[in-house]
């Protein structure tokens, strides 16, 4: 019979050893400084300001919108995240229930202005800002500035300025979790104009309850209740209406599910302005809920190494994690681990179309880390308590037994699946990331493979 394994918790000071190359990272990047003294992050000129505008506007209702919360907890969320960088603009938010997550992309060459320094700020889009914004025509121009505190819509003869406002915890959690369902998801699907607006009209009216499929007849796109082969689930199907204001005006749209269909995600492309727009699963699922990050907050990071990683980010503003593992020549051979932090702490979006993340510069609070994931800090915990036994470690197959309250739950961990006895995990069978009693056990063979 083999022994049992029981193993005591202590986080490691640092990722990994470090090689010379590593050193020299982390000594680079740790002597940057941010500019703390430019209030103004762009101020310029917009072209396509009336396409900008219904793509604001298309945002803003995107905000307004709840599909499980009561009025009295819409009234405690807020309005876009505005980032300036890589010489683009980008606008953010979250449905009230945060199961929806839309950003518009205002890209280089939509842009002539001065961009003074990268980053970010989260104002509330009040009736004045929606009533300018509803003015724009055609071929107008206007002019915008982001800044620390402030977002300002210049017209002719009308300025209106919408000002800094918190930054709800909520939207910090789907943030992180959105990042890892795009950085999954890959292109079905592309439209033109008339296949779009055909698809469109085929959304049943009013509430849909059960799934829908994205499948193809022909050259024809529809939406199906039957499921077939290489179909895209959709949950929640009557959440696409929210983009209907702005299809008369795109050029195409892509569709990227992610492989598991826990999110898909709706692109609009209009000339040198981009919509993105993703669901969640179900209607009541939102974003902040899924635990999709968990799973690369299991290596322990040391301070040190994510603030490089941050101070990184912020100096380039984007970048792919496999290749800056190559280009700095680091042997971590778990790089989604450095990535997730920051991820954590809101500081990273992806880019479907460039296939990379892009920075948001937020307050750097690695404290917020556990705070925002009580799955893992729950997962620490039982391994401080002693409460995780490794029964069998053989192969590609992991047993353990996990202590509860008042029950013992089995977890076995396998090239298949991974899977527990606990309620958590017979609910959601993992498809809202591991319970905590998975990320005990997968957190202790880590710190013992070390």
């Amino acid at each position: 019979m083999e022994d049992t394994l029981i193993y005591t918790y202590s986080k490691p000071s640092s990722l990994t050893k470090k090689n010379s190359s590593e050193e020299l990272f982390l000594s680079k990047y740790s002597e940057i400084q941010k500019n703390t003294d430019a209030p103004c992050f762009f101020w310029g000129n917009v072209g396509q300001p009336f396409i900008v505008a219904r793509c604001l506007i298309t945002l803003s209702n995107i905000v307004k919108s709840s599909f499980n919360l009561s009025p009295f907890q819409m009234s405690l969320l807020k309005d876009p995240i505005v980032t300036a960088g890589n010489e683009r603009l980008r606008f953010e938010g979250f449905s009230h229930c945060a199961g929806v997550y839309a950003r518009v992309d205002i890209l280089p060459d939509a842009l002539d202005g001065e961009f003074l320094d990268n980053g970010t700020t989260n104002v509330d889009f009040n009736q004045p800002m929606i009533t300018a914004l509803g003015s724009i025509r055609q071929n107008e121009k206007i002019m915008l500035s982001v800044g620390e505190k402030e977002v300002g819509l210049y017209q002719e003869d009308h300025k209106t300025i919408e000002r800094k406002v918190p930054l709800p915890v909520k939207w910090i959690k789907g943030l992180g979790n959105v990042q890892v369902y795009l950085s999954e998801s890959e292109k079905r699907h592309t439209f033109n104009k008339i296949q779009t607006q055909q698809l469109f009209r085929g959304i049943p009216k009013g509430p849909v309850k059960t799934d829908y499929y994205l499948i193809i007849r022909g050259n024809k796109p529809m939406f199906s209740p039957v499921k077939s082969n290489d179909a895209v689930c959709i949950g929640g199907l009557n959440r696409l209406r929210l983009l209907e204001p702005l299809l008369p005006y795109i050029d195409e749209m892509k569709v990227f599910p992610h492989p598991n269909m826990q999110s898909t995600t709706w692109q609009l492309y209009m000339g040198n302005v981009r919509f993105s727009f993703s669901l969640s699963r179900e209607n009541w699922r939102g974003f902040s809920g899924e635990g999709a990050v968990l799973d690369s907050l299991i290596d322990d990071v040391s301070d040190e190494w994510t603030e490089a990683l941050n101070q990184y980010a912020y100096a380039n503003q984007s970048f792919n994690t496999a290749a800056l593992v190559l280009e700095e020549k680091m042997s971590i051979t778990n790089p989604e681990s450095l990535t997730g932090r920051l991820a954590a702490m809101g500081l990273l979006g992806y880019d479907l179309d460039d296939r990379e993340f892009f920075y948001r510069r937020l307050p750097f609070k690695p404290d917020r880390i556990s705070g925002l994931n009580p799955r893992m800090k729950n997962a620490e915990k039982l391994i401080e308590e002693g409460k995780v036994v490794i029964l069998h470690d053989q192969y590609d197959r992991t047993e353990a037994r996990v202590e509860g309250t008042g029950v013992h739950h089995t977890v076995i961990l396998d090239h298949e699946k991974e899977r527990c006895t606990c309620e958590w995990y017979s609910k959601y069978q993992g498809e809202r990331g591991p319970c905590k009693h998975v990320l005990a056990v997968k957190k202790m063979m880590n710190l013992e493979s070390k």
